[in-house]
């Protein structure tokens, strides 16, 4: 991929000064997207998209506006610059408004291997081939696996520029590559789907396309026959995928936003004592390679390693430059841009893996549940309430045993944190946000 013009961002800069701005900031996005989805062998869809969006911030003083467009011509962002300056002046003055002091800005941008730039020369037909085999393995693994929801293979290719009204200016390239299988289990009239996916930096570093359909595979067909069960409390053991998401709510709780609208159970506990002394979450954004790896954040602040959360003590919040002043703190450089605004986001998040085994772990319950799947979206951020709909495999004797369905799990995340009583060996980097298995004391399992 070509180097982005940063000549487009020093112009838009130049002139919003020319129209008396007081500082400005540009964040330039150019980003190249295929996928292609086959469902029993045939093409369902194929997107090929390219596009690039550019996101401006400018200050009056301590008044600020922002804008964003995807239309580059110089007609448009003459009317872009000029619109956002105009607002600027007459939007009340914030006096947490404003940009990271010039020389916190990051200085030589670290090597993190983001891009790959052999891995998408790849043609179409090659492409949709992959998916074709990653459903093909999945379609041949039992008589019982029916039918499929389709097969996905992505691909994304981007570079981002940063810019400021001192003078700042850098970019980086990014890859990524996806490749997913949702197939359909089906017995005796009960039908059960589930899926599996592996996403890299490097396309080699892709799983191989028969071991995810071949996953996705045994994933469906150990839902087959699922039964509720009676209310009771008992201990719940997350795989890694649901027990990543738990992770997402401590960090939307950790988030600088959520806690200056004073919308978060994790309000005024930094220092204190909010998980088991087994709980260590970390946001580390130089990790080579990493999914969620960024040189600097959308402020053009180093990416660095935050310790979230240490051996159950809360010692950092989640910042940006604004969020920061807002709370009297400085940023933790957790920045992000999303539209024209500024928000708050991790970059490679995850729990620290712990001694045991997942089997171990099973083994260590005698009446409960592991899940496999969550649903809905019920977690409270102000109070950390929870109640999410699940499916899994029922324990009994430290064995797993039969499957799961239409249940609900429910706790207060504070309580599930403090309870957790098992944390295993299994970490690994598959996604941005990652969680080794996890088990929890007790929880409530409503059934029947």
């Amino acid at each position: 991929m070509r180097d982005l013009d940063t000549d487009v961002l020093v112009a838009v800069l130049r002139r919003a000064a020319a129209r008396g701005a007081t500082a400005a900031d540009g964040f330039l996005v150019e980003d190249r997207h295929f996928s292609a989805t086959v469902r029993l062998g045939d093409v369902e869809t194929v997107t090929h998209a390219r596009d690039q969006r550019l996101s401006l911030r400018v200050f009056a003083g301590r008044a600020s506006a922002a804008a964003s467009t995807s239309d580059l011509s110089p007609a448009s962002l003459e009317r872009v610059v000029d619109e956002a300056t105009a607002l600027a002046r007459v939007t009340a003055e914030d006096p947490h408004a404003g940009l990271p002091e010039p020389g916190d800005l990051v200085d030589r941008l670290p090597e993190l291997d983001l891009e790959d730039a052999g891995g998408h020369e790849l043609s179409p037909e090659e492409k949709i081939e992959l998916a074709r085999r990653t459903e093909a393995a999945a379609l041949e693994m039992d008589p019982r696996i029916t039918n499929s929801e389709g097969a996905e293979f992505s691909d994304r290719h981007a570079r981002y520029a940063y810019a400021t009204s001192s003078g700042f200016v850098k970019s980086y390239a990014t890859s990524s590559f996806s490749l997913s299988a949702s197939p359909v289990a089906g017995q005796n009239g009960d039908m059960q789907r589930d899926y599996w996916y592996s996403a890299a930096r490097k396309r080699s570093r892709l799983d191989d396309p028969a071991s995810i359909g071949k996953t996705a595979a045994r994933r469906a067909l150990r839902r087959l026959g699922g039964r509720k069960v009676k209310t009771v409390e008992v201990p719940v053991i997350f795989d890694p995928e649901n027990a990543a998401s738990l992770l997402r709510s401590l960090a939307g709780a950790a988030s600088g936003p959520a806690l200056y609208r004073r919308a978060s159970f994790l309000l005024d506990r930094l220092g204190s004592r909010i998980a088991s002394a087994g709980v260590t979450v970390v946001d580390d954004g130089l990790l080579p390679g990493a999914l969620g790896s960024r040189p600097f954040d959308g402020e053009g602040l180093a990416t660095r390693r935050t310790v979230l959360v240490n051996e159950g003590v809360l010692e950092s919040y989640l910042l940006d430059s604004y969020s920061g002043r807002k709370l009297g703190m400085r940023s933790t450089h957790h920045a992000a841009r999303d539209g024209a605004g500024v928000t708050v986001s991790t970059t490679n998040l995850m729990l620290l893996p712990g001694p045991a085994s997942p089997e171990e772990l099973i083994a260590s319950v005698e009446d409960g549940l592991y899940v496999t799947e969550l649903i809905g979206f019920g977690v409270n951020g102000v109070t950390g309430d929870y109640s999410r709909g699940a499916a899994g495999i029922w324990i009994e004797g430290g064995k797993l045993t039969y499957p799961v369905e239409e249940v609900t799990v429910a706790g207060n995340l504070l309580e599930m944190f403090a309870a957790v009583d098992g944390v295993a060996n299994d970490l690994v980097l598959r996604d941005r946000t990652a969680s080794p298995t996890l088990k929890i004391r007790r929880m409530v399992v409503a059934g029947n």
